[in-house]
């Protein structure tokens, strides 16, 4: 139980159950004003009590007793360091139930978390201000003093003092409005469900709500920016289907009153999930239906999915610190991506699960990779944990679970555990403990491998005596590991051939090898069978011989997926040639399947970077070679029964066979179809008006350069204005990427959006130095204006600049350079580069030298 002198942690003496929050933001001079009443247990006699707050101004502290007699507190200090309030009583108050009653002042912040303003123009140019929060992890503390942990669930009354011509919205339905002087209005909501506090929100401003929508007695709603209501249907068509959704998956009613999803210009996550107001960035939520991309479409269904499955695993139940964060953020991946597979099963959502699982194996591979869960102190610690491991490890190794336990059965576990635990909080082996209650496999034992140890392991397969075949493990990593001997309980499914018949079979590994009876010698065999294994395999020669010539007939395409990105980390770790690899893809030109071309298509962009001069030159003529046949058989012209994953696959071999290959008849093609796009939006499907403004982008001129930055700032939709933005990055000149840089901090980009550019400007094959010393040269204006989160995942970018001497010049920029918020993350983003860095000195000389040669 964590005491008083933990510098980070309240102590458990004193127990809220309720607020009742009133505030009152100036929206023009970027402040408010507040008072809170917080009815509390004191469970044992206690001279001081904390809470939390920053960047508030206490005015007035009293306690009153359970007789309504008040006693002012003049005894009030704010700890900075550690975002703590102490109230000194001046005596000891003994055990029983109080109410704590505060006023305060604070500031409408610019750095997108706790309650913040953002200024926006609309379509006429007009500008409007708006004031809304972010308090995950730990910033409910910026708008009210409270007792802000998870584990301190209570309910919460608010109430809004807002200009009268604005639009209010909080958790609950609001229950009273009274006109006040001065030309304002007071809203009045009811009261919540019991919850954490990082889970309450409000958002003031120029919104309006579409008519509500009838979820099986939950009403639904769009809160959005006036004038973008015709952007709201799909979001409610995916909203109401996940929530009905998750409501028969879960056995659970939805746990709250009303559910609105908000569309917030500035925002700094994607989206969030405070109980019945859930925030999203605009690019999530408004959408133009018959004008945005597959991937556009299928991101927006996952972003919402993810959110409303959050309301009863991360909301209902919550976990009780922030090192239990990753299940609330891996279950919901999980289930969004079930989600999004039911409401289109066109998609084939869990085969393109395979790519966000490639994102958390490359991170998963470095030295520097973490456990799922680790201890967590800070603020800044609990900030570090919403990373690719969290979300995508995460997700993938309950994936892993579920198939190995069977779909149902898992559920059963799942329902068991939120049932046992609704309104509480939990521990990580709480859910286990479920799934083991209901099924009796070893969930605990079984998970706590994945969860509390780094990394994933290498499974190689290898034929042994008559009929059988030995299973090995050993730990991935890019850089060789000197007696690494974690081991884990691994899931491992095979499928194998034996003249006409085909046989499945499934063993747990969780020592150094076993081996396994085939009944019989197999024809072929393929590991990781479905691909839902969080594991990379390595075949015997012998073994990857006999499955090569099947391959297209026998793997399925997560299977030829897995094969093809298990090859590509080989050759990162040195195991595989650049030259073997480029060989063994040229293999793949009659692939037809969306996940394998999007897999090898990001691989042969690697390559590229290695490559100068006329060895680039032959290595464009293979890409044409490579790419040119699978889009003739596909045709540029979209047809009326292609379906989702055919039109995205077009756009993406337009894409590759014009920019990678620099096949002139496709730029010629790619430069007509975007001139007729702009002349009319209608005119060219979705994804091929992408792909072609990409192809643009990759080889555009200033003129170029002036029409995309027009496309961008009178964009028709949010996602046409994202995908002009980032564009922006792509073009080849100087003077275009000084252009983009300059747009990054003089407030023509937002700063939402802002760190996520400079990192596309980072990856500009031809300007990426440029960008990256736009970087140094600007870090501490960096640091000043955009949002805290986003600085990290900015510095991805340098990834990609792997010359040995801008490389060194990295390195030592951050010897003396220190990110506030993932530290972690920057050291894993400094051991990709020097991944990269060895590739180029491994293999760039070869390669070139077996295409010329």
């Amino acid at each position: 139980m964590a005491q008083h002198s933990d510098p980070y942690r309240l102590p458990r003496a004193v127990l809220p159950s309720r607020y009742d929050i009133e505030l009152a933001p100036d929206l023009d001079q970027a402040t408010f004003t507040g008072s809170v009443s917080i009815d509390v247990d004191v469970t044992k006699p206690v001279e001081t009590i904390w809470l939390n707050a920053a960047e508030i101004d206490i005015n007035t502290a009293e306690i009153e007793d359970a007789s309504g007699q008040r006693t002012a507190l003049s005894d009030v200090a704010h700890e900075a360091d550690t975002e703590r309030l102490k109230l000194g009583l001046g005596r000891t108050v003994p055990e029983g139930m109080y109410r704590l009653h505060l006023t305060f002042d604070g500031i409408l912040n610019d750095k997108l978390h706790g309650f913040y303003r953002s200024v926006f123009q609309d379509d006429d140019g007009n500008e409007h201000v708006i004031a809304t929060t972010q308090f995950e992890t730990t910033d409910a503390r910026r708008a009210f003093p409270c007792f802000d942990e998870p584990e301190f669930k209570a309910v919460f009354g608010v109430t809004l003092i807002v200009p009268a011509d604005q639009f209010a919205v909080s958790n609950a339905p609001m229950i009273d409005e009274q006109p006040m002087a001065n030309g304002r209005r007071k809203l009045v909501f009811a009261d919540t469900m019991k919850m954490s506090t990082y889970l309450v929100a409000f958002c003031i401003g120029p919104f309006e709500a579409t008519e509500p929508v009838d979820v099986d007695g939950v009403p639904l709603r769009i809160v959005h920016p006036v004038g973008k209501g015709h952007l709201t249907d799909y979001a409610l068509e995916v909203g109401a289907f996940s929530l009905r959704h998750f409501t028969e998956y879960y056995g659970i009613p939805y746990p709250d009153q009303k559910l609105d999803l908000v569309a917030i210009p500035d925002f700094a996550f994607g989206a969030m999930e405070n109980v019945g107001c859930v925030t999203f960035r605009e690019v999530l939520l408004l959408i133009d239906q018959q004008q945005a991309t597959q991937p556009e479409l299928m991101r927006a269904a996952d972003v919402i999915a993810h959110e409303i499955a959050h309301m009863w695993f991360g909301d209902l139940v919550t976990m009780r610190w922030w090192n239990g964060i990753w299940l609330n953020e891996a279950f919901a991946t999980f289930m969004a991506t079930m989600a999004a597979d039911a409401f289109n099963t066109n998609w084939q959502r869990w085969v393109q699960f395979s790519l966000d699982r490639s994102a958390a194996f490359e991170v998963d591979s470095l030295e520097r990779t973490r456990p799922i869960e680790y201890p967590v102190n800070s603020p800044q610690d609990a900030d570090g944990m919403f990373d690719l491991l969290t979300y995508e490890k995460g997700g993938a190794v309950l994936r892993m679970l579920e198939q190995h336990m069977g779909e149902d059965a898992f559920r059963d576990g799942v329902r068991h555990y939120l049932t046992t635990h609704q309104y509480g909080n939990t521990e990580t082996n709480d859910l286990w403990d479920a799934i083991e209650n209901v099924t009796d496999e070893p969930a605990r034992r079984i998970m706590d491998s994945w969860i509390f140890q780094r990394g994933f392991p290498l499974i190689s397969i290898e034929s042994g005596a008559e009929g059988q075949v030995t299973i090995r493990q050993q730990r991935f990593c890019f850089t060789p590991l000197e007696d690494d001997t974690t081991r884990w309980s691994v899931p491992v499914g095979l499928r194998y051939g034996r003249e006409a018949e085909v046989a499945e079979q499934r063993a747990l590994l969780e020592s150094d090898a076993i081996d396994v009876d085939l009944g019989g010698n197999a024809d072929w065999i393929v590991v990781n069978a479905g691909g839902h294994g969080f594991y990379r395999v390595r075949y015997a020669p012998a073994l990857l011989q006999q499955l090569t010539p099947v391959m297209m007939q026998q793997l399925k395409p997560i299977e030829r997926y897995g094969l093809v990105d298990d090859t590509w980390a080989s050759v990162l770790a040195g195991s595989t040639s650049a030259v073997d690899f480029l060989t063994f893809a040229r293999g793949f030109s009659s692939e037809t399947d969306l996940d394998v071309w999007t897999v090898l298509a990001s691989c042969m962009s690697q390559l590229d970077r290695l490559l100068d001069g006329e060895a680039r030159q032959r290595y464009r003529a293979v890409l044409r070679e490579l790419y040119g046949p699978a889009l003739a058989q596909l045709g540029w012209e979209p047809r009326p029964d292609d379906a989702p994953r055919t039109l995205e696959l077009r756009g993406l071999l337009i894409r590759s066979l014009a920019i990678a290959g620099q096949d002139q008849d496709a730029l010629a093609a790619c430069r007509a179809l975007h001139a007729q796009y702009l002349a009319d939006r209608a005119s060219v499907e979705p994804n091929i008006a992408a792909a072609v403004a990409a192809a643009v982008a990759s080889a555009g001129s200033r003129e170029d350069y002036t029409a995309f930055v027009d496309r961008f700032k009178h964009a028709a939709t949010p996602q046409e204005e994202r995908r002009y933005q980032t564009l922006l990055a792509a073009f080849p000149g100087v003077d275009e990427m000084a252009s983009t840089l300059d747009m990054t901090l003089n407030g023509e980009v937002r700063t939402q959006d802002a760190p996520y550019l400079v990192a596309q400007c980072m990856r500009n094959r031809e300007q990426g130095v440029q960008a990256w010393r736009f970087v140094a040269d600007n870090w501490d204006r960096m640091l000043e204006a955009y949002p805290d989160n986003a600085i990290v995942r900015m510095l991805d970018g340098f990834k990609a600049l792997s010359e040995p001497d801008i490389a060194a010049e990295i390195e030592a920029f951050f010897q003396s350079h220190k990110v506030p918020q993932g530290d972690l993350t920057l050291q894993q983003h400094l051991e990709r580069l020097r991944v990269n860095a060895f590739l180029r000195e491994r293999e760039a000389a070869s390669l070139a030298a077996a295409l010329v040669g």
